[in-house]
């Protein structure tokens, strides 16, 4: 067993504690054995106690485990992919670019989408317009991509994308109805409690048709770390290529924003972590490694969240910054 499926075991039984411990850990103290009872249906404990464990602790934890491996997997294809190790979903706009479409229709259309007799509204039309959101964004940074050759000029062009996104924010803030904003503002702080039971199997069924199309990206991906002329003398088309990691990277990004918010920091860190445990970059390894860091840094920004107990929960965003943000400070100081 080489060293990469050593550290995966590690991480898969890492992410089945803190599972275990977001189940069992919160303000309402349950004793676990009751948790257990409650999950294999036995239905004469407090109705309660059901609630809470059926209804929120549960959907929390598969949220926070399937919204962790996305961000961490969409970061590391954009690092890979533009040879930067800056690249991220936040940082390249694209959280941004589905905040916009959120505001659109949170703030803007009212809570829905129509066109002509057809209707959407909920989560459905926020789901929709978080994706077209993304996609705009990731369209514009791979045109982009293909005109500047310099990384950090496009990590700069990625970034104003990000500002012209929050500006169109900001004054859809202004002119909007003081619920609309509070709505949006909450919404904008992150949570993994925004998924209900009711809306898992859309969530769950997406993000995990993103994460196999990510995983089925392993071999190109490797092929364009030596890049794009050997890739083509390999056989890689590389539009195509291109063109499959803009749909998983936005499709992934989209499911996680428009059900989370834009969570911050996870897909521009976790990748970093994963590289400093494995000490490679074959995405063989290192991919199945940041999909399951992902899952593991989500769930202990959960667990944290829900400290304070009966004071209050942190907002999500609060929290991520505090693990990512000194990681990325150590990678930049490494690379001097």
């Amino acid at each position: 067993m080489n060293k990469g499926s050593v550290y995966c075991l590690g991480l898969g039984l890492v992410v089945m504690v803190l599972f275990a411990l977001n189940l069992l850990l919160g303000s309402v103290s349950i004793p676990a054995g009751d948790v257990v009872s409650i999950l294999l249906g036995d239905e004469t404990a407090k109705a309660s106690w059901q609630f809470i464990i059926l209804e929120s602790r549960l959907p929390q934890a598969i949220t926070a485990t399937l919204c962790g491996a996305a961000l961490a997997v969409s970061g590391l294809m954009l690092q890979t992919a533009f040879r930067n190790p800056l690249a991220g979903p936040s940082v390249f706009g694209v959280n941004s670019g589905a905040g916009l479409g959120v505001a659109l229709v949170m703030l803007f259309l009212g809570g829905g989408l129509s066109v002509g007799s057809v209707s959407i509204t909920g989560f459905a039309a926020i789901l929709l317009a978080a994706f077209v959101g993304a996609m705009t964004v990731m369209t514009i940074i791979f045109f982009f991509s293909t005109l500047v050759r310099n990384s950090v000029m496009l990590l700069i062009i990625g970034i104003m994308i990000g500002y012209i996104s929050n500006s169109a924010i900001s004054l859809l803030n202004f002119f909007a109805t003081d619920e609309g904003v509070k709505s949006y503002m909450v919404w904008g702080m992150g949570s993994f409690g925004g998924v209900s039971m009711t809306n898992m199997p859309v969530f769950a069924i997406v993000t995990l048709a993103g994460l196999i199309g990510a995983l089925l990206l392993i071999k190109p991906l490797n092929a364009l770390m030596l890049g794009d002329r050997y890739a083509e003398n390999l056989g890689v088309n590389i539009l195509r290529v291109r063109n499959w990691l803009l749909i998983v990277t936005g499709l992934l990004t989209a499911i996680t924003t428009a059900f989370c918010g834009p969570v911050a920091f996870i897909g521009l860190a976790v990748p970093h972590i994963a590289r400093l445990l494995l000490t490679t970059d074959n995405h063989r390894q290192l991919l199945p490694a940041t999909l399951l860091c992902g899952s593991v840094v989500a769930l202990v920004c959960n667990l944290i969240c829900y400290l304070p107990g009966e004071s209050g929960v942190i907002p999500l965003n609060a929290v991520t910054p505090l693990i990512g943000a000194p990681v990325i400070i150590y990678v930049i100081a490494r690379k001097r």
